[in-house]
Formats: C-alpha cells, sequence, structure tokens
C-alpha cells in the first residue's frame, strides 16, 4: 500500500487542532480578547468630550475671509479636501467627516457680509452638534472684534431637519469589529505560529516526523491548517455574534459574510508569515514575545484597530500606510459596511500579497528544522 502524504498530513492536522483546542491561551487570545475590546472600546461612549472633527469645506466656498480663517486654525477642526463630490459625499454618509461647510459671500448691500450653512448627515449626530457650536462661536467672536455695532459678521443657516441627510447608520460596533478580527488575525499568526513551530522543533519532534516517510512539506502544511482551521473558527464566532447581539452590518448578507471570511483567511496566511520568520530566528522561547510583539504593537495601535489612521499626524500616517494589518482592516470594514466586493478592495489585497511574497521569501531563508 503506498503511503498517503495527504492522509499523513490530516493526522497531524488533526493531532495539532486538539491541543490548540486545549490551550486556555489560545481561546482567550483569539476569542475573549476581542470581544472584551469590543465591549470597552465599542460601547464606553466620549461622554461628550471634545474630539478633533474632519470637516469639508463646499470648493464653491469663499475662503479669503476671516472666518474661514478662524475654523481652519480651531485645533478642534480639520479640514480635510476630497478629489470629487461623490467622494466626499460617501465620506460624510459614513459619518467620517462632522459635516460641509459652505461659505458664500453677500454681493448685495446687506448688514450681513457672509451666509454661511452647514450640511450633514445622521451618521454624524455625534458629531455635527459640536460642529454648530464651534461654528456659532467663532462667528460671534469676530462679530464682537470686528462689528460690534452690527448684528453679525455672517448668517449661519442650519436647520437639522432639511440639512441633516437621513442615511444608513454608521454604528461603533462596525468600526470595532473588524479591528478586533483583524487583531485576532494578527496574534493568531504570529504569536501561535512562532512558538508552535519553535516547539516542535525544540521538543524534537520535528526530527521524528523525519523518521517518518512524511514529506517536510507536508508537516509544514499540517501544522499550519490546525492553525487555519482554529482562527477560521474564532473569525466565524466573532463575525456571527458582532451581527446577532452587537448589530454589526452584514450589508449583503451572507455574501458579505463569506466575503470577510476570505478576506479573514488570506489576511490570517500572510501574518502566518511573521511567525514562521520569529520562529527561525528565536533561541529560546523567551526571545519570542520580544520579537513578536516588535511586530504586533506598532500596527496594534497604528493599524486602525481602535480608531481611523486619520487622527495621526501626517509622518505617522505614512507608516500606517504600510502596515499590513491596516490595509487588512480597511478591506474588511470596506466590504462589510460599505458593500464593496472583493475586486473593488483589489489595492489592500494586492499590498496584502504583496507582503506575503516578502514575508514567505524571508521564512523560506531563515526557517530551521533542527
Amino acid at each position: 500500500m503506498n503511503y498517503s502524504q495527504f492522509r499523513a498530513m490530516l493526522a497531524i492536522t488533526k493531532a495539532s487542532l486538539r491541543s490548540i483546542t486545549r490551550s486556555p491561551s489560545a481561546i482567550i487570545f483569539s476569542i475573549i480578547f476581542p470581544f472584551i475590546f469590543i465591549l470597552i472600546f465599542g460601547f464606553i461612549s466620549d461622554g461628550g468630550a471634545t474630539r478633533i472633527l474632519k470637516v469639508a469645506i463646499d470648493k464653491k466656498s469663499d475662503t479669503a475671509n476671516v472666518l474661514y480663517k478662524a475654523l481652519e486654525s480651531n485645533p478642534s477642526i480639520r479640514i480635510v479636501q476630497y478629489s470629487s463630490a461623490d467622494e466626499q459625499k460617501s465620506e460624510l454618509n459614513k459619518g467620517r467627516i462632522a459635516g460641509v461647510i459652505y461659505i458664500e459671500k453677500q454681493t448685495l448691500n446687506n448688514s450681513v457680509g457672509f451666509n454661511v450653512s452647514l450640511k450633514s448627515s445622521s451618521s454624524s449626530n455625534d458629531k455635527w452638534p459640536q460642529l454648530k457650536s464651534i461654528i456659532d462661536a467663532a462667528n460671534n467672536e469676530i462679530s464682537n472684534q470686528i462689528f460690534p455695532n452690527r448684528p453679525a459678521f455672517a448668517n449661519f443657516q442650519f436647520n437639522p431637519k432639511q440639512d441633516i441627510e437621513q442615511v444608513r447608520e454608521y454604528k461603533t460596533i462596525d468600526f470595532v469589529l473588524p479591528g478586533q478580527l483583524g487583531f485576532s488575525l494578527l496574534s493568531a499568526g504570529v504569536f501561535g505560529v512562532a512558538f508552535m513551530f519553535f516547539n516542535l522543533r525544540n521538543t524534537l519532534v520535528l526530527k521524528r516526523f523525519f523518521a517518518t516517510p512524511i514529506k517536510r512539506l507536508y508537516i509544514i502544511y499540517g501544522e499550519g491548517l490546525s492553525r487555519v482551521i482554529f482562527q477560521m473558527m474564532t473569525a466565524f464566532v466573532i463575525i456571527l455574534a458582532g451581527y446577532l447581539f452587537f448589530g454589526f452590518t452584514l450589508i449583503h448578507g451572507f455574501q458579505t459574510f463569506i466575503e470577510l471570511m476570505i478576506l479573514s483567511f488570506l489576511g490570517l496566511v500572510i501574518f502566518m508569515g511573521f511567525g514562521f520568520i520569529i520562529s527561525g530566528f528565536a533561541k529560546t522561547d523567551s526571545t519570542i514575545p520580544p520579537f513578536a510583539n516588535l511586530i504586533i504593537l506598532p500596527q496594534f495601535l497604528l493599524g486602525g484597530t481602535f480608531f481611523s489612521a486619520d487622527v495621526f499626524p501626517q509622518w505617522l500616517q505614512a507608516i500606517s500606510k504600510v502596515m499590513p494589518l491596516t490595509h487588512l482592516n480597511a478591506a474588511l470594514r470596506k466590504v462589510a459596511f460599505e458593500g464593496l466586493s472583493l475586486l473593488q478592495v483589489k489595492s489592500e489585497v494586492g499590498i496584502l500579497l504583496l507582503w506575503g511574497l516578502v514575508l514567505y521569501t524571508i521564512a523560506v531563508k531563515v526557517f530551521k528544522w533542527e
């Protein structure tokens, strides 16, 4: 009877999967921690604290006036620009900007020199009141300083019933859950694989495998497949629980769910490349956590896990855009809430694949069997 490499690989997968499911740390880091962070960061409000608001200025606005300068220099506002009106409207509808301000200079001989209007959306219901207060305060301050005997420097027009467009709610969970899913995949790919293959080598299990007819690649396939199966099960649980209990948006239902699982699989396999590299460099098991944290923590903090990278300074945003977790998180959010297909997030997928090519090229050179 011919020796079956495939059956041997499945036997390794089964034994390794049993070992992973019996590990409390694997359960805690893969499932429990993401849910804790979802609860903490997703459902604790900011208590009305002042935030830095992203605001767009209508391209037809008059910007050669003191009101615009006052808004531009306000530390609570960051003015952003978009290449098209459609992109601006899309960002407004998602609640990523607090509103769009239009400043119009009065051409007639009126007592008020400017008209100011504000457009927002129901996705920014937690932002536009703060923005309205900032505009009111700036207008009043300028009026009192420059034109103390006139009613106002500008006529600020804002009617919430007319100027707030009702759109699909962009809930906090829609941002938090993809970030925590990405973090779970990154942690499992780096820590799980690094410790798994280091321990297999250190306990001479890999050496014992060599005494059998199984080929080396099938050993890696078997152990890696066990990690993939377990982590995809946790991804399944996180997405399903988020949808059922927290109202996580799956815009196209089952189709979106499948696309999220495909992205999760892709991200996990690529992140496992980090784990293979670390297991090759590590001399002792105590050196694995420093190596792993050097990879995980920067992405954890800068990769859009808890908040958008747009809040960072430009130099930090540039670093964030290089990180693979940033692009996985962005792809997950675009597919889940915006309804984009996998082909429409091809730029994020392409960067992830490029990272995979680099990581596995290095892993092949540094991975050690003994």
